[in-house]
């Protein structure tokens, strides 16, 4: 414990730390199992193939590195802006333990083949179970750190911090109920449509509730403490997050579009997916009118690069997922290589950069050091950045060029184009993808030895004191 402030911060360290180590496991293997789709040959069943390492790299991404992530920001963000240390850091402590447990039983399920075939909720029931466990302890621990706050104004962060835990809980508990037939298989509790309809409510407010909320959160906080300037209007935060919270309840169907569910559960989504670029675009704006006088910070500070870039790419993100939720837009690329290009523009891009800023301006001070390389992490902010937008660009591209190729047609009616001449035209693509891939991860490694020689310093620096 930071016994100088009274906060928990050992442990907001570990979970930092872990959340790390977590991220580079799932950008490694998502670079392997790029390359697997541009040379098949280095696929290696039955571990080794696309089919295993794909749930591995998701559940590693957005669990990992995200939730690992959120949950150190969480417990460090709420202490601060509560005025009141962790209400129980030894709960906090059993979370971490259990946190790594129950991301490495995963690994290991998903490498032997026991997926529920779920997206985002491959976990079978015993691992599962774990993870509601793990959420309960985490959600206990910083609601009670809230009810019994020292400072009475509610800061936007908290907010988005308090429907994360809600949301998250409520999401897992419905999509993951199932049948259990052994220690290793279970089937969902829902059947057909209705199994479809649950799986993608789920699936989309997953979006919104893991990768949305959390890292709003951290933008709200970490955007004034990195710029010196306070947040531009914490009004129009607070309303567009009810009006986020609201909308986004309902538009999970719009992934089902064409699909046998009703037509008017497809309208409402389709409704309210198009609204949700008001309340998403307002923390743009918000973003963008703290930098008032500001702008110059683009070029002086490294921390606000990360900020403003990765709320631009969460302002693009929620312009172009309103628009693939119409109907028309939709039939065309839904199911190309558009798809992976819009989802890592918000994990890559969005997430992931406002976590950069938010490590980089938390360990130097959790440490009491400086940051070992200013130049390095602008190496690292110009790599990542190239990385995912030839990662994005590119699969856009295909994605286009997939779709009209699969929907053009002969005078007859039958397709100009077989499957197989379709996906030859995009190993291009998927080499670039690749190539795309590893600039990002040289990014990361860059990242991890800027932040592991800021440790490492601190710690020579503390010995030396002591001495």
């Amino acid at each position: 414990m930071n016994q100088q402030e009274g906060y928990a911060d050992d442990i907001v360290k570990g979970f930092v730390i872990w959340s790390m180590v977590w991220g580079l496991v799932a950008v490694l293997v998502g670079v392997f199992i790029s390359f697997q789709i541009a040379f098949p040959q280095l696929n290696f069943p039955p571990y080794l193939t696309y089919g295993r390492l794909r749930p591995i790299h998701t559940n590693a991404g957005i669990f990992g590195w995200g939730i690992g992530s959120f949950m150190a920001f969480f417990i460090y963000i709420t202490q601060r802006l509560t005025r009141t240390s962790l209400w129980s850091p030894g709960l906090a402590k059993a979370q971490l333990w259990l946190f790594n447990i129950v991301i490495a039983l995963a690994a290991v399920t998903l490498a032997m083949g026991m997926n529920r075939s779920k997206e985002y909720a491959e976990l079978e029931w015993p691992v599962a179970s774990l993870v509601v466990v793990l959420w309960v302890i985490f959600a206990v621990n910083i609601v009670m750190t809230i009810v019994k706050r020292r400072e009475e104004q509610m800061y936007i962060s908290l907010w988005y911090i308090l429907a994360t835990l809600v949301g998250v809980a409520v999401l897992y508990l419905v999509n993951n109920a199932a049948i259990p037939v052994s220690l290793t298989k279970s089937y969902s509790a829902y059947a057909g449509a209705n199994d479809a309809n649950v799986q993608w409510w789920y699936g989309h407010n997953a979006v919104a509730m893991v990768l949305t909320t959390p890292p709003l959160a951290i933008f709200y906080y970490f955007l004034p403490k990195a710029t010196g300037v306070p947040i531009y209007s914490h009004r129009m935060g607070v309303i567009a997050f009810w009006s986020l919270i609201f909308m986004y309840l309902w538009t999970g169907a719009h992934h089902l579009l064409w699909a046998p569910v009703p037509d008017w559960v497809q309208t409402l989504a389709m409704g309210f997916s198009v609204m949700l670029i008001a309340p998403s675009w307002a923390a743009v704006f918000n973003g963008y009118f703290s930098m008032n006088g500001q702008w110059h910070q683009m070029r002086e500070n490294y921390l606000v690069k990360f900020l403003i870039f990765g709320i631009t790419f969460y302002g693009l993100q929620t312009l172009q997922g309103p628009s693939q939720s119409i109907r028309t837009f939709s039939a065309f690329i839904h199911f190309t290589d558009w798809v992976p290009g819009h989802v890592h523009m918000g994990t890559l891009g969005w997430v992931s950069l406002v976590l950069f800023a938010a490590i980089y301006y938390t360990i130097p001070r959790l440490y009491h050091s400086e940051i070992y390389s200013i130049g390095l992490a602008n190496v690292h902010f110009w790599l990542v950045l190239t990385g995912q937008l030839i990662f994005s660009i590119t699969m856009w591209i295909a994605g286009v060029q997939q779709a009209a190729m699969l929907n053009a047609t002969n005078p007859d009616g039958s397709l100009h184009y077989s499957f197989i001449e379709t996906m030859v035209e995009l190993y291009p693509y998927w080499h670039m993808r690749a190539v795309g891939g590893v600039i990002y991860l040289a990014g990361l490694l860059v990242f991890l030895y800027n932040i592991y020689q800021t440790i490492a310093g601190a710690k020579t620096q503390a010995v030396a004191q002591r001495a």
